[in-house]
């Protein structure tokens, strides 16, 4: 045999393959359609929706006192960029509990007689509270704030030629005072890491019995669709609870992460949503022809959920667009569940509304989860 028919019969067999390949792939176009989506929904998500200085960060204000300078601050607030004035609270504990519910970032209360002090010369303070809990989200709006007041009292004309302030701000940086990121990120951990592995766990349940050949023998038993899902979904709600356990006795005791509020409460939002993820996870082994394709989809599902949730960008930093889509993710309103009550003593009247979004996923999920396996099952 010459070297030139041998090279003619490798290039042949090689070309046999490739066109063998390209077959298989055309007819796997979950795997296809992976391959082409996930480089653009992170070239679109990174490009328009990460925003690591995150401006129009919902704020209110309480001001004791009607006046040109309180009207002056209250005008630049809405001019800013980074201030989005959200509304003006009646009282200091309606703008505690605003903070509290994660209702606004950031908080200005003008003392009463700030203005007859700013006159007198006397160096009234200005008080801010900020919701530290994301340092990242709230330090260059604090860092911006003094210009932004003094600007605004320099053209009531309260700020000499030198620039020099008449008043002084006080910041207090709420549930997170030394700005610890490992207070933001151990919180978030929690539920970025039971997204992943409920999800997947879950998602290979029915493709594993489909793949092996032993859900036939499950279909001759005398049980129904809903019974199989709750038995296979029931042992992943323990694990999941153990994990749930381990990742916040770690983060107490070796990052000093506190539990401010009901234990009770964060083990039944826990809980939830758990729930929610393992009801997506085996949806997504109904849809999926095979393991790869099931963690395939729980990929593309986990890779929005940890982008748009909050977790590793400022939730109030995105993009309207984002938010709405963030809004339905599980891993938005967990986050802002968990972080509430460990780090800010949250109880359940700050965090119903994200608690009855937890359990308006878990029914919507739980019931095309159970839709799709009887489907699958006919």
């Amino acid at each position: 045999m010459s070297a030139r028919t041998a090279a003619f019969g490798f290039l042949r067999r090689v070309g046999a393959m490739i066109v063998k390949e390209f077959i298989q792939l055309r007819r796997d176009r979950v795997t296809f359609a992976t391959m082409i989506m996930i480089p653009l929904l992170q070239l679109i998500l990174f490009g328009y929706a990460i925003n690591t200085t995150p401006r129009q960060l919902p704020t209110a204000v309480f001001s004791h006192e009607n006046t040109d300078v309180s009207r002056a601050i209250l005008a630049a607030l809405r001019n800013t960029a980074f201030f989005a004035f959200v509304k003006e609270a009646g009282s200091a504990e309606e703008a505690e509990h605003m903070i509290r519910a994660g209702e606004v970032l950031f908080f200005v209360e003008i003392p009463a007689g700030f203005e007859r002090a700013l006159r007198r010369g006397d160096r009234p303070q200005l008080l801010v509270a900020a919701d530290a809990t994301d340092p990242v989200g709230s330090a260059n709006a604090l860092a911006a704030l003094g210009g932004v007041v003094t600007s605004a009292l320099a053209r009531e004309r309260f700020v000499d030629d030198a620039g020099t302030s008449a008043f002084e701000i006080v910041q207090h940086r709420r549930y997170n005072p030394a700005g610890t990121s490992q207070l933001n990120i151990v919180p978030g951990l929690l539920g970025t890491i039971l997204t992943m592995t409920m999800l997947i766990y879950t998602a290979l349940s029915v493709t594993r019995e489909l793949e092996r050949g032993t859900m036939e023998s499950l279909l001759s038993m005398p049980i129904h669709p809903v019974e199989i899902m709750l038995g296979k979904i029931t042992p992943y709600v323990l694990v999941g609870i153990l994990q749930a356990v381990l990742i916040l006795g770690a983060g107490m005791g070796l990052f000093g992460v506190p539990l401010e509020g009901s234990a009770l409460l964060l083990a039944v939002a826990t809980l939830l949503f758990i729930t929610v993820n393992l009801s997506i996870g085996y949806t997504f082994s109904t849809l999926a022809q095979n393991q790869l394709q099931a963690v395939q989809m729980s990929f593309m599902f986990f890779l929005p959920s940890i982008l748009l949730s909050g977790f590793m960008f400022p939730f109030s930093g995105m993009p309207q667009w984002a938010q709405w889509i963030g809004e339905g993710l599980p891993l938005t309103h967990y986050l802002r569940m968990v972080r509430g009550i460990l780090l800010k003593g949250s109880g359940f009247s700050d965090l119903r509304v994200d608690g009855a979004a937890l359990l308006v996923l878990m029914l919507v999920a739980m019931g095309i989860a159970v839709a799709r396996f009887r489907q699958t099952l006919d």
